[in-house]
């Protein structure tokens, strides 16, 4: 996370806030096509663990085979799309300083091909964590990771356009990681073969059953976060592009806990309600989505009390609006991460209608409730307000859904999960606030507002967050690594 931070704020600081307003404005329409890979990726990971929980190999290889097709048929679509719609509403709509226009168009293009290898890097992506192997996607990250640290210092040093440099070695990046997956997944898992096709008709139209409604809310879903990027860059200007942007990758680094955690979760939630073990996966929930959003608040709360600070230390010189933009997304992500688990849950039967019917709806509410709002004068944080709201909303209702479709306990939800989590958010924050209200200015101050609002969350996640069995786990997991280390 740390170098990931500091890679992004060595890039930001390179390209200046206008061409890194102008990068996410460009990147954000390719974004807006994610949706494609964005569903498969659900469909994939959902019928391998489901195939893998039955244990049927033979099922395993048309999965892939069928999965193989169908992400091809994306990569074509997408590329048309993009190079035809995509770059007439660049060329016509988008509002880029003239003197930078050129290099925007040349973004654009390798935006696109970074697209295409991300999806070819996805059904793999799938594969590995379909098979529980962590191991393999944690190293993967990580070299990820290095090559983007090495991106950061050729972009420093090669005389270039700074922009049009940074795309080119952003899409060099993404294949490099693309062969990667392809190569391991391939040596690794006797499935994932390209010598004799496994063709099913009906394994297809069940996967099209899935990715049809599934594609709506993925549509949905990217769509209202792109498209709310470049209301913004009508609306206002780039800066105001780049502080959302600051905003998003500040709380998109705090997701990786929580992402992370729950891409380990989704295999055996997937597999137990294969093996038609409920109490399992009911437990697999509750667990779940209580550590998914004590993984978030240890670090989410002494960012929101310090933000000013951090964003400052970090970029130097931020802006204006990407401090109170940061901290109403982080209480967005609070939110959704509460979430994850019943989200994994809601695409264990296969039965996706209703659940992206609603969530959808309220998706595209948030959107046009966006544009409503900024066109009556509203101010630009006036966005994330909206999507406060409607994340709340979409919460109950993932909740509801969840119920009818695997017959979901929701008392033992609320008591065990909303209720301690409440308790956890009421009793750390109220001390953190009246430390950093009454804490004396300077960086030692900042530091210790920063670490006594960290064990205020800490201390009550275990004591008030936690019951007796997990508290157990937790000492258990602290004394096994102290005895490493000693």
């Amino acid at each position: 996370m740390a170098v990931t931070l500091y890679t992004y704020r060595i890039v930001l600081n390179t390209l200046g806030v206008v061409d890194y307003g102008i990068y996410n404005v460009v990147g954000g329409i390719v974004t807006f096509f994610s949706f494609f890979s964005g569903t498969m990726a659900s469909a994939t990971q959902r019928f391998f663990s489901f195939a893998l929980g039955q244990d049927n190999f033979e099922k395993l290889k048309k999965t892939f085979t069928v999965n193989l097709i169908i992400y091809v048929a994306i990569a074509i679509i997408s590329l048309i799309l993009l190079e035809t719609i995509g770059l007439w509403f660049v060329n016509e709509k988008l509002h880029v300083p003239s003197e930078r226009f050129e290099s925007a168009r040349l973004i654009f293009h390798f935006s696109v091909l970074t697209f295409i290898s991300t999806i070819f890097t996805t059904p793999f992506m799938a594969i590995i964590i379909a098979h529980e192997d962590m191991k393999i996607y944690a190293y993967v990250s990580i070299v990820e990771t290095i090559l983007k640290l090495g991106l950061v210092f050729l972009l420093v040093y090669l005389p270039w356009d700074k922009l049009e440099l940074y795309g080119i070695l952003v899409y060099i990046v993404s294949v490099i990681i693309a062969l990667t997956y392809i190569f391991i997944c391939v040596r690794k898992y006797r499935e994932c073969q390209f010598r004799q096709f496994y063709w099913d008709k009906g394994l297809l139209l069940e996967i099209v059953g899935f990715t049809g409604w599934t594609l709506f809310g993925q549509i949905t879903t990217v769509g209202r976060n792109q498209a709310v990027t470049i209301l913004l860059n009508q609306v206002f200007n780039p800066v105001v592009v780049a502080a959302r942007a600051i905003a998003m990758n500040v709380t998109s680094q705090i997701n990786l806990f929580s992402n992370n955690f729950n891409l380990g979760l989704y295999p055996p939630i997937i597999k137990s309600y294969a093996a038609d073990e409920k109490k399992e996966m009911f437990s697999l929930i509750l667990n779940g989505s209580k550590i998914t959003f004590f993984l978030m608040w240890v670090f989410a709360l002494p960012l929101f009390l310090e933000m000013d600070t951090i964003l400052k230390l970090w970029l130097k010189n931020p802006p204006l609006e990407s401090v109170l933009f940061t901290r109403l997304a982080l209480v967005e992500v609070l939110i959704n991460s509460i979430s994850l688990p019943i989200v994994t849950a809601a695409r264990a039967p296969g039965r996706m209608k209703i659940y992206e019917i609603v969530l959808g709806s309220i998706q595209i509410g948030i959107l046009i409730l966006s544009w409503i709002v900024l066109k009556i004068g509203a101010p630009a944080y006036s966005v994330f307000l909206v999507a406060i709201v409607a994340n709340l909303i979409m919460f109950i209702a993932r909740l509801f859904i969840v119920r009818k479709l695997i017959e979901f306990p929701l008392k033992p939800f609320f008591m065990g999960v909303v209720f301690p989590v409440s308790l956890v958010i009421l009793l750390s924050t109220i001390p953190s606030f009246v430390i950093h209200w009454y804490m004396a200015k300077g960086l030692f101050f900042v530091f210790m507002s920063v670490i006594s609002s960290m064990i205020f969350a800490s201390t009550s996640m275990y004591f008030i967050g936690m019951n007796k069995g997990e508290q157990e786990k937790v000492r258990s997991i602290i004394m096994k690594r102290f005895y490493k280390m000693f």
